[in-house]
């Protein structure tokens, strides 16, 4: 039986990380607190790169958030209309909460913030933590270490902001994939 989720727009499926994830070479999965605007901003930035290269069924991707404030949301309408703008499509995606399980299922857990770092260590067992980075460390402008600022008590100024950031590390960790896994 297929659960739904309603979103205001329309009905959408309830979407199974394992169902994202079986059969693909390599997952990733991102993070942020409350998964509705850097981590589904990143999953969204890298899932058109990943399918522009040809490698959407080799290449995972999902996002989770820390706090579950906002299980089941769409993404902040302010993150949509920013990625929009530069031709991402957000609009299907829904926040969930990080879990245990997600050590098991993806090889890279990308994290926006030295706090959903801490979050997502409490959460996922010691055997994972070599899974767990900061998103930014892929960003190949040598800047490592750098967070994603949560732009949700700003301005679309903000949002644009982690919009920048986000390309250059998702081009990062695309390169990066495709050398550490012969893609």
């Amino acid at each position: 039986m297929a659960l739904f989720r309603r979103s205001r727009k329309k009905v959408v499926p309830e979407q199974d990380p394992a169902d994202l994830v079986r059969g693909r070479k390599v997952s990733i999965l991102f993070v942020c607190m409350g998964n509705i605007c850097r981590s589904p901003t990143a999953q969204g930035v890298f899932t058109h790169l990943v399918k522009e290269q040809g490698l959407r069924d080799v290449i995972g991707i999902d996002s989770a958030g820390t706090v579950s404030y906002h299980v089941g949301r769409a993404p902040d309408s302010r993150a949509q209309k920013a990625a929009e703008g530069r031709g991402y499509d957000l609009s299907e995606f829904r926040a969930r909460l990080v879990s245990a399980k997600d050590c098991e299922l993806f090889d890279y857990i990308l994290v926006m913030d030295e706090t959903n770092l801490l979050d997502v260590r409490s959460v996922v067992p010691k055997s994972c933590w070599n899974k767990i980075h900061m998103f930014m460390d892929f960003d190949t402008s040598g800047r490592k270490g750098r967070e994603v600022p949560d732009p949700y008590s700003g301005g679309a100024n903000d949002f644009e902001r982690v919009l920048d950031l986000v390309e250059k590390a998702a081009s990062g960790l695309l390169e990066h994939i495709k050398v550490a896994h012969s893609l």
